[in-house]
């Protein structure tokens, strides 16, 4: 009865624990190379700020535009006199004639809008008070520039800036690619290390556990017994380092891609899977070596064109400039706040102006001679640039045919390692070998397949660092 009891508990686990082995494997993202390359662009911060940084340099060439566009706004003024401004005209020294003429046209301002008082006296040399205490005015105003160099080669400079940010984020996602796959190979070979390590270590707990027997039975020595345990337990140290070596390039790949570092990720993939892009690709001409798409170089070439463009700025600061302005506006004037009372005057004109400017070429003239001195320097820094970057193409190129030469060899060795592994082992156990025998052929094979598996990455992070240098 207890039996059966028992037995009918572990059929209804089985179900809950295949669930539960199911739910623990759904929560593991898995990623391959491809994705986490999509996931770094989208998400590491770098790429972000390129972006905003492409954002705003976009805003400050749309507010140049803008400069070229009327400018209009709207005026409104309030202004109380405290003492109002006086004139004195003596008519007794006037003419007659000028006399006749004035007095009706000062006497007809004075009824009309009462701005002028006179004084009470008739003798004509009182003064008069002019004005208003309340003066109201409003109207708008424009601008328009017609004939503005300076600013028509703002807006050209404003668009290098969007390029020379576009390029930049260019730089950064090239760049950003390149280390997530390097982070990428390095977590592969940290992990194919380790699974040789364990498979080197299960293969050296299988011999001693032999030998183990082999005491018991009397068939093998103390001594050997003793080896094989020394063996066995001087791999733990570099097993568990190879773990936490996995570990580490697992968080740093987690940290390029932009998730943290806790989030549940298994990075899939092996270096053995890369053997074969080994054989497809092609690598470049260097006599038909072609630089133009690696970032720093066009980002020189965007700077050069910023200085050309900076020298005719400042020449066209010193030439003449064309504007249309003008304004439409209405203003009252009462010694009193009686609004409905007001008689509001219509006032406008419009202005075709030219400004010459004079004296600005002088520090003008030593401002393009300096742009030009910079405009050398930067022909000269890209000369120096380009020859750099042909020696990293070279030498890129030479440790891809260098890996290339060291993995077909390294393949055949471990090959051979292995072959020589399973002949000892099989000796061994007929007793045609010893245990040193068997323990170097074990050694050997644990070496091959560490420098196969290193001459994979070297191809892999050598031919990363071409694509980076060609700007792909």
């Amino acid at each position: 009865m207890r039996k059966k009891v028992l037995t009918i508990v572990l059929l209804l686990h089985i179900p809950f624990c295949f669930l539960m082995a199911q739910q623990q494997k759904t929560d593991t993202i898995r990623i391959n190379l491809d994705k986490a390359i999509e996931i770094a662009l989208s998400e590491n911060p770098t790429m972000r700020i390129a972006d905003r940084d492409i954002e705003v340099k976009k805003n400050y060439k749309k507010e140049q535009i803008a400069v070229l566009f009327p400018t209009v706004s709207g005026t409104a003024g309030y202004n109380h006199t405290i003492q109002k401004q006086k004139m004195v005209m003596d008519m007794s020294k006037m003419t007659s004639g000028f006399a006749d003429y004035l007095l009706p046209i000062v006497q007809a301002l004075a009824e009309l809008g009462k701005f002028v008082k006179f004084p009470e006296s008739e003798g004509g040399g009182g003064p008069m008070e002019v004005g208003s205490f309340n003066n109201w005015s409003t109207g708008v105003n424009f601008s328009l520039p017609i004939i503005a160099p300076a600013a028509w080669f703002n807006l050209k400079l404003s668009q290098l800036d969007v390029e020379m940010a576009m390029e930049n984020a260019r730089s950064s996602k090239i760049a950003l690619i390149n280390e997530v796959k390097k982070a990428y190979y390095n977590y592969l070979l940290a992990k194919d290390s380790y699974l040789v390590l364990q498979r080197n270590y299960e293969n050296l707990q299988l011999s001693y556990d032999d030998i183990s027997r082999k005491f018991e039975h009397g068939i093998a020595s103390e001594l050997e017994k003793m080896r094989a345990e020394v063996q066995l337990k001087s791999q733990i140290p570099g097993l568990k380092s190879a773990e936490r070596g996995i570990e580490l390039a697992s968080m740093f790949l987690k940290v390029l891609i932009g998730v943290d570092i806790t989030e549940a990720i298994s990075f899939e993939g092996a270096l053995i899977n890369f053997e074969e892009k080994m054989k497809e690709t092609s690598l470049p001409d260097l006599n038909a070596l072609n630089l133009s798409n690696n970032p720093d170089i066009n980002k020189l070439d965007i700077a050069a064109k910023q200085l050309h463009t900076g020298i005719k700025i400042l020449k066209a600061s010193s030439s003449p400039v064309l504007a249309l302005s003008g304004a439409w506006q209405y203003s009252a004037m009462s010694d009193d706040l009686i609004f409905k009372d007001y008689k509001w005057f219509p006032y406008s004109y419009i202005t075709l102006g030219v400004n010459i400017p004079i004296t600005s070429w002088t520090g003008a003239a030593y401002k393009i001679k300096s742009s030009k001195l910079n405009i050398k320097t930067l022909e000269d820094q890209k000369k120096y640039l380009e020859d750099n970057l042909k020696i990293s193409v070279i030498n890129s190129i030479n440790q891809i045919n260098n890996a290339v030469e060291v993995l077909e060899s390294n393949k055949n060795n471990m090959l051979l390692a292995e072959k020589v592994y399973t002949i000892f082992q099989k000796q061994y156990e007929i007793g045609m070998a010893t245990w040193l025998d068997m323990n170097s052929a074990e050694m050997a094979l644990t070496g091959a397949r560490l420098a196969y598996n290193q001459s994979i990455y070297n191809y892999l992070t050598a031919f990363a660092n071409l694509e980076k240098t060609l700007g792909k």
